[in-house]
């Protein structure tokens, strides 16, 4: 099947099953996306960190933690958590802030959001606490009978369990839903253009945003006159208008029109840049006809951790003499097969798996010098490797769709390591455009 022209332009322009799409819609009510994060802190009783289970429902995960430092009455940093989790869904994970009495949690009332304290440590929640997340997702409004949704979703989840998984894919939150255009300010970066950079985030305009905000961003593309558009910007463009604001005191400073943004976004434009090269060699490799669970001689293997999960600093090249090793090892999944995020300082494969890692660099003219940026070194990335196969196996049950009468629904449960996308899994049954499954 084709795959929507949204994906295309985030480097993904293929399925990895051959079934017909499901269909169907995401998210029709906040239940329907169930996530629990899966973690292996034990708490204590000792230590100045509070921990506490959260469930939450609709809400973002840094507006809570502004709202919640608030309430409290204490900074933002003290409150920690070890993923951010979808909006529009009813998930539970756990928190910590620091220094504070868990007496205080009871001033806590808001909608949607449940607080329980389990305990203290010496330890706050990190990003290295989550090894993964359980998802429970319903696609409803399914137009096949509950018959022939259950075919294909038997069919689907078989092909998906022969290749032990699907394509570690970056999905499409990491570019942009409504309006992908991160990798693109991230290349301009990369390539040392700073005002194309800024001009690309600012004034794009997006068939998909709301007409106001096209409308805005129009005016800015043809006049580049920021202080206009600030008054006809909306508010909720608060990224954009900080922007403006800076370029308006500093004319022509495009590269610290950026540092004024939260860090954790001006690091996505690199990082999104990376992701559509990588999206982009995977691609390439299934259309070569390379396996994902089986290594050839020149693929980069990375290890598992002691959690069980692929540890990417711990490398190793299949040569000749040892890839049957290393193939055995991926079986057992004690080793995964990895392609490149590049950067600066990227270990890359060799053999064929080097040749389509070369030809899609030379071929997007990737300037890998360019990743080492002085205007911004934070901005800078050495690059990665990524493990290029989802492990994954979904379980599915069907009925029939009480809130579409006459239309199906199916339920599937499975869980994900951090650092991967549900919609990666989802949308080989769906195979829908990703603004459905937003």
């Amino acid at each position: 099947m084709q795959v929507p022209e949204i994906e295309k332009q985030i480097g993904i322009n293929l399925y990895s099953t051959d079934t017909d799409g499901l269909g169907g819609q995401l998210r029709q009510e906040v239940e329907d996306f169930i996530v629990k994060e899966i973690t292996n802190r034990e708490e204590g009783q000792e230590g100045k960190y509070l921990i506490l289970e959260l469930v939450k429902r609709d809400w973002d995960t840094h507006h809570l933690t502004r709202t919640l430092a608030k309430i409290l009455k204490v900074s933002q940093k003290r409150i920690s958590v070890a993923g951010t989790k979808d909006k529009r869904a009813l998930t539970t994970q756990k928190i910590s802030i620091f220094d504070i009495d868990a007496q205080e949690i009871e001033k806590i009332h808001l909608k949607d959001v449940e607080l329980k304290v389990l305990g203290h440590s010496r330890k706050s929640v990190e990003l290295g606490d989550l090894w993964g997340n359980n998802f429970r997702i319903t696609i409803r409004n399914i137009t096949h009978s509950s018959e022939e949704t259950h075919k294909l979703l038997e069919k689907t989840t078989n092909e998906i369990l022969a290749q032990n998984g699907v394509p570690n894919f970056f999905g499409i939150q990491r570019f942009g839903s409504v309006r992908p255009v991160t990798h693109l300010v991230g290349k301009a970066i990369v390539e040392g253009d700073f005002e194309k950079a800024a001009l690309l985030y600012i004034d794009e305009p997006f068939p998909d945003e709301p007409e106001e905000t096209r409308k805005a961003r129009q005016f800015v593309k043809e006049t580049l006159d920021f202080k206009e558009g600030l008054k006809i910007y909306p508010l909720h463009l608060g990224h954009e208008r900080a922007m403006m604001n800076h370029l308006i005191a500093n004319p022509d400073d495009f590269a610290g029109a950026f540092l004024v943004l939260p860090k954790n976004l001006y690091r996505m434009f690199v990082h999104g840049y990376q992701s559509y090269i990588y999206n982009t060699i995977l691609c390439r490799r299934i259309e070569k006809g390379l396996p994902l669970n089986e290594a050839v001689e020149g693929d980069v293997v990375c290890f598992k951790n002691e959690h069980g999960l692929p540890d990417s600093s711990k490398t190793e090249k299949a040569t000749a003499e040892t890839v049957n090793a290393m193939n055995r090892l991926i079986k057992k999944k004690r080793a995964f097969i990895t392609a490149p995020l590049p950067g600066y300082s990227t270990e890359f494969a060799s053999g064929v798996p080097g040749e389509i890692e070369q030809a899609v660099l030379e071929e997007l003219k990737v300037p890998l010098q360019g990743f080492n940026i002085e205007e911004t070194p934070e901005m800078s990335s050495k690059g990665i490797r990524r493990e290029i196969l989802l492990q994954v196996e979904p379980k599915f049950e069907v009925a029939e769709d009480e809130l579409n009468p006459g239309k199906s629904k199916a339920v599937l449960e499975f869980m994900l390591p951090k650092g991967s996308y549900a919609t990666t899994m989802l949308r080989e049954y769906m195979k829908v455009d990703p603004l459905q499954m937003s």
